[in-house]
């Protein structure tokens, strides 16, 4: 049989146990709460390194970013730019600043009255913010208007007494960039893109007129075709425009993926500038009549204090005169202008205009929309994976995807033969708002979606119309990516006598005017964008002449 016996304990042996029992479970707590102390505070010291911080005066300004350099197409942007809007066109306004999306500030800049501005990629809160909102769009609206009226009521090139002159550069700022071109990027040799003047080799398979054109070629072809121009001339003291064939987009795209401090990076910008500096021309009018024209967007040159992306050259005072062309512009800046991104179509006379316009007005369009891309993990992935499952769950194959991932869309033929056969073409912003996707929808015939005004309408005053119901669709990004409306269902309801409009519009109306035209193009009917920009550069400079005068 199984006995139990069970001996009381003492009170005072409970007593010591309790206390042995409190004083462990004290140290475990004591241990467990310095270790969740000790994780939270790593994961601080994580958050914090991963945020971009500035401060300056009684303002503070952190940046939560996610850009990842991944993709060729990453070398449109670098990091996230600080917007600085002025109040008014006035150079002594104050300055206020709101983000693109009006729903979601990513990129946050100064603000003239607002003690503390505290902000990451998902929150923001301001005061008044709709308000301000408004008014920073209102001035970048009131400084395209200043663009606009610049433009020349000439659509046929004249130099009524104006002369050009090209600076004939030390071959270090353009030339010997370009020699570059076999180790520019890591993964890409440039030399075929570069060559032909810049256009690049040419597309057997499109036609004629076609080339291998990349998007950041612009100096090389604007540098032939003033070279070329009818009012150039050779005598400074006879010249009313002055033209820097300084290949500045080439000079940072070189130092892009090589490990050099900022100081190299803007060595050559500065060296320009100081050469410049010493030059007649630029002394008489402190650069007003000069004009650079650089192939890379606006924020690659305004490098900001807390990232190594780019240079400061539009950064620097002596360079806030000139004019500078881009493909994307500083909204806010009223000598940035913005001008086509070069596509892969460079006819040389009317007749290719006009063959090509035959072309695509009489294609075939048997999708209804169009989506050239690929997902993204940053934030601007959100609108086009919200893009990409619309499209890809419609039925009837109203939707067609050409994934960029796995298919190359750097190469013309897959994206223009996918765009000449669509009714609309989805146009989300990348790394930067503006694409050069959406000037190849255009001259295919294939009316964009817009989903950022800042991608085309606050971007080029010179060769796109204000009234942008013409040619383009537009729906907010913020209602797409939450779910207020289905793109391709909405493009639906668009009737086909709408789009036959639009559609004419683009071609006959807008495309001759997007191209640039081969190095020794022959258009007599037709302006390129190549004329239109200067047209309208001579325009400015005549007033400039009168304003001197008066």
């Amino acid at each position: 049989m199984a006995v139990s016996l069970y001996r009381k304990r003492p009170k005072s042996f409970r007593k010591i146990e309790a206390k042995q029992s409190y004083f462990g479970i004290t140290i475990l707590y004591n241990f467990l709460s310095r270790i969740s102390a000790l994780v939270f505070l790593i994961i601080l010291i994580y958050m914090w390194s991963s945020f971009s911080t500035l401060i300056t005066g009684n303002i503070i300004h952190v940046c939560f970013s996610t850009r990842k350099l991944n993709s060729l197409y990453c070398l449109s942007a670098g990091s996230q730019p600080s917007f600085e809007i002025p109040t008014s066109t006035n150079n002594n306004s104050s300055t206020i600043t709101p983000g693109i999306d009006q729903g979601n500030v990513t990129e946050p800049g100064k603000f003239s009255d607002i003690p503390y501005l505290v902000s990451t990629s998902s929150r923001v809160d301001i005061r008044d913010r709709d308000e301000r909102v408004a008014n920073a769009v209102k001035v970048v609206e009131e400084q395209l208007q200043v663009q606009r009226s610049w433009r020349s009521n000439k659509n046929y090139a004249t130099c009524d007494g104006q002369g050009i002159y090209v600076y004939d550069l030390p071959s270090k700022f353009n030339k010997d960039l370009v020699g570059q071109c076999r180790d520019m990027v890591p993964w890409q040799d440039f030399c075929g893109y570069l060559s032909n003047e810049g256009l690049g080799e040419p597309i057997a398979k499109l036609g004629k007129g076609w080339h291998k054109t990349h998007q950041y070629s612009l100096e090389l072809i604007f540098h032939s075709r003033f070279l070329k121009h009818p009012c150039r001339v050779y005598d400074e003291n006879s010249a009313n425009l002055f033209y820097v064939p300084f290949y500045g987009g080439l000079d940072i795209l070189r130092w892009h993926f090589k490990n050099v401090s900022s100081d190299v990076k803007d060595s050559l910008g500065l060296e320009l500038v100081k050469w410049l500096e010493r030059q007649g021309p630029w002394k008489r009018n402190s650069g007003k009549d000069h004009v650079f024209v650089l192939g890379k967007i606006s924020w690659d040159f305004r490098r900001s204090s807390d990232s190594p992306w780019g240079t400061r050259l539009l950064e620097l005072d002596k360079m806030q005169n000139p004019i500078k062309l881009l493909i994307e512009r500083q909204p806010w800046h009223v000598n940035d202008i913005g001008i086509p991104h070069p596509t892969n179509f460079h006819p040389h006379s009317d007749n290719d205009v006009i063959s090509w316009q035959m072309k695509i007005i009489r294609s075939n369009r048997k999708n209804l929309v169009s989506f050239a891309g690929a997902a993204r993990a940053d934030a601007e992935g959100i609108i086009r994976s919200t893009l990409i499952d619309q499209c890809t769950s419609f039925g009837n194959g109203k939707c067609q995807f050409l994934n960029c991932s796995s298919v190359r869309c750097d190469e013309a033929e897959s994206v223009i033969e996918l765009f000449v056969e669509s009714e609309f073409c989805l146009q989300p912003p990348g790394d930067s708002p503006t694409r050069k996707s959406v000037f190849d929808s255009l001259i295919s015939g294939c009316i964009p979606v817009l989903f950022d005004p800042f991608t085309a309408y606050y971007q080029y005053p010179w060769h796109l119309p204000h009234d942008h119901d013409k040619y383009s669709v537009f729906m907010d990004k913020k209602e797409v990516t939450q779910m207020n409306v289905n793109v391709v269902g909405r493009l639906t309801n668009i009737s086909s006598r709408e789009r036959e409009n639009m559609r004419r519009y683009i071609v006959y109306e807008l495309l001759p005017g997007l191209v640039y035209g081969d190095y020794q193009a022959e258009l007599d009917k037709f302006q390129d964008a190549f004329a239109i920009t200067m047209n309208n550069l001579l325009e400015r400079v005549s007033r400039l002449d009168e304003a001197h005068k008066d």
